[in-house]
């Protein structure tokens, strides 16, 4: 009998899960203080997107650079968020490659607070991530049109969707073999989305067929919708509350699914 099977009765309440979680998310905050060169992705990446974009793109799609920082960051946050919430299923599907998961598996622990410890650290790095590249965007002159509640508004919805995708990030990592399977399905299940999206142009000269893509994309409305808060600070448009409903629904999929999947998964 595993390890596992020897001890469900003894893994606690909710209580006992927020401690068990407390715990966890110390160690992990403790790898990334030993490997500070981990973060290099949330201060570095926003700089680069945010010159790359605004610089290379700018003219050509906005006219100025000073117009397009207003139409592209709102997009950025949700890709920044989207790149971030990747790693996750790297490093979940990497620690049961060195044995980090049997360990915790064998521990009479709440199996769901090993992986909410994860998500909670990948959140705060997605809210780093967020804070430089807001600070790129007002050095480059963004405007508040929808006031300091709007843009709280669209951190938050950024970060709510962030957390569902981090929990899918965490279904890949434990469902897939090797974390370059994780990485590579990543990419190539990002990249159309992040394109394909109304990110970084407006969706409005694109072909027929794409547009039908883009108006169900989930980044699209993502990107709608913080556009729709920064600018007008109104929380009840119709692509807030989709990116809502969508945030909610691969929530209720993934997290169960998840914790499933983790007593069964490097067996």
């Amino acid at each position: 009998m595993s390890a596992v099977g020897a001890v469900p009765g003894r893994r606690g309440g909710a209580l006992s899960g927020l401690r068990h979680v407390s715990a966890l998310t110390r160690r992990n905050l403790l790898q990334i203080k030993a490997d500070p060169d981990s973060l290099f992705d949330i201060l570095l990446m926003p700089v680069i997107y945010t010159v790359l974009f605004v610089y290379v793109f700018g003219g050509a799609v906005a006219g100025s650079q000073e117009e397009y920082v207003q139409y592209v960051m709102p997009g950025l946050m949700s890709m920044m968020a989207v790149n971030i919430a990747m790693t996750a299923g790297v490093g979940i599907n990497s620690d049961f490659r060195t044995g980090v998961m049997d360990r915790f598996r064998s521990l009479p622990i709440n199996r769901a607070s090993v992986l909410s410890a994860k998500v909670v650290v990948e959140c705060g790095r997605m809210a780093g991530a967020t804070v430089v590249l807001l600070g790129m965007a007002f050095l480059l002159g963004m405007r508040l049109p929808g006031g300091v509640l709007g843009l709280l508004g669209a951190v938050g919805l950024t970060g709510l969707f962030g957390m569902a995708l981090l929990w899918v990030s965490v279904l890949l990592g434990l469902a897939l073999k090797t974390p370059q399977a994780v990485q590579g399905l990543g990419m190539v299940a990002v990249l159309p989305l992040q394109f394909g999206s109304s990110i970084f142009a407006p969706t409005s000269t694109m072909p027929g067929w794409l547009q039908a893509f883009t108006d169900v994309n989930p980044l699209s409305v993502l990107a709608d919708g913080c556009r729709t808060l920064v600018n007008t600070g109104s929380a009840s448009t119709g692509v807030v509350l989709i990116t809502v409903g969508w945030s909610a629904g691969i929530l209720l999929a993934a997290v169960p699914a998840s914790i499933a999947l983790f007593g069964r998964a490097g067996r």
